[in-house]
Parts: structure tokens; sequence; C-alpha cells
């Protein structure tokens, strides 16, 4: 039997306390060079100076000095008054020696969808949000995250847990702590869990999920870093009745494309 973590909450559990670390601060202009940055890249096809400003609710003078210094460095590129994402972001990648996310083809997720008949996310996080980057379902909710690249929490997804589990114990505890007051047993569930999805990076059914789904979610790993996960998601109870077997079938397309 695979070793999985679970997160079910059975059994006498005393109260976990979680330490107290302070939130990274953010910074104005940190924050609106990320914000335009992302608007630019989920346009596809660019974006005006106007577009862009209207979008942030901030002064076109501000906005352009903010874009102005991106193009100039490659963070974005200009023709004809339309900004799109330019490939400084990709030449960082490059040069740390870490291959897109993408790099898992499409071909083998189909593979894996095929042999699950589940929907099959490979998913990573910026900020706190987890995104799904490629995905394969039939299933249209899931469908209809995917591809508008809409924001899950990182809290309520088995993907989620894996790649909170892998970050700096300081960041840990400042997410958990800014959580709001009723995700607290979720909070408790995770730490529970912490240690062996750090050691084992394989989540199995978290039940954690706002909408009646669940899933199962293996860590991709680069140089013993988790950079990404793959994973199933349906209903609960299929997942709940296949947790076995979908953690060795995962751990096994994992293993395949060298990121165990």
């Amino acid at each position: 039997m695979t070793e999985r973590t679970t997160a079910d909450g059975s059994g006498p559990v005393g109260r976990l306390s979680v330490e107290k670390a302070p939130e990274r601060p953010r910074h104005r202009m940190v924050d609106r060079v990320a914000a335009i940055m992302e608007l630019v890249a989920r346009s596809r096809s660019g974006l005006t100076l106007t577009a862009i400003a209207k979008a942030l609710d901030a002064p076109v003078s501000s906005t352009q000095g903010l874009i102005n210094g991106l193009v100039a460095v490659g963070y974005l590129d200009e023709r004809d008054r339309v900004y799109t994402l330019g490939t400084a972001p990709y030449l960082l990648n490059v040069i740390a020696g870490r291959p897109p996310v993408t790099n898992v083809s499409r071909e083998q997720l189909e593979a894996l969808h095929a042999e699950t008949g589940l929907t099959t996310a490979l998913s990573t996080d910026v900020g706190d949000d987890l995104f799904y980057v490629d995905h394969l379902s039939t299933d249209p909710h899931y469908a209809y995250l995917a591809e508008n690249r809409l924001r899950r929490s990182l809290l309520r997804t088995s993907a989620g847990w894996l790649l909170l589990a892998d970050r700096e114990r300081r960041d840990i505890w400042a997410y958990l702590n800014s959580r709001p007051a009723n995700e607290a047993d979720i909070v408790e569930q995770f730490l529970r869990s912490l240690d062996e999805l750090r050691e084992t990076g394989v989540c199995v059914s978290p039940r954690v999920a706002v909408d009646g789904g669940d899933g199962v979610s293996v860590a991709l790993r680069e140089r013993g870093r988790t950079i990404a996960t793959v994973g199933v998601i349906g209903k609960a109870e299929e997942i709940a009745a296949r947790s076995d077997d979908l953690a060795e079938i995962l751990l096994r397309y994992a293993q395949d494309w060298g990121m165990r």
C-alpha cells in the first residue's frame, strides 16, 4: 500500500497551535507591478496603457512610469502601443535551471486522464493562490476554473496542501495565521499532516473542498523542491474508494516524468 497522507480528523487529537509569525509585508509598488504583469499575461493579445490603468483604478501617469520601466528590462513588450508579456520572466527560469511546469506535455496528461477516468490537473502556486496550469476534464466546473486560470485556495485542495507544505516554515505559519476563523479546523487538519506531506509528497483525500469534490495529488519535484503538482479530482466518494490505486498511478507517472 502506498504511504499516504489523509486528513479525515478521526480520533482524539488535541488542539494544535500555530507558531506566531508575521505575514510578509506587502509593498504597494511591488503589488502594482505584479498586477500589471498578471493583467497583461491574462489578456493573451495584450493591453493598452489606458486599459491597464483602468483595470488597476490608477492614474495613467503613474501607470505609464511603471510600464516603461517593465518594458526597459524586458518584462513587458510594446508593439503599436499594446503591451504583452516579455521574455524576461521565462529567461529567469532558464537561468535558474528550472524548467517550466508545462514541460509536462499534453500527451502525458492525456495518458494519465485516460487511465484514471477523472479530471486531471497540473497545478502550481502564485503567491497565496493555486492555479491549474493545464487540465483534462469532462466536468464543466473544473474545466471553467482551469481554462480561466481562476485562483483557488491552497488550504482547500490536495494540490494546495502539497505546495503549502513545501514552503519555509515561517511562510507556512504566516499563511495559516492569516486564515479566517471558519477555517480553524482545516488549519488543524493540515498541521497534523504537515510532516508527512513534506516527507512523502503525496496528499490523499483531505476532504476540504467547498464544492463536494476531493482529490489525490502528488508533488512534482526538482532538486528536492516542489515546483508543481499533478492530481486527479472527482466526487469525494469515488476518490475515497479509489485513493490507494490513484496514489499509485500518480506516483508512477511522476517518476516516469523524472519529477520525483
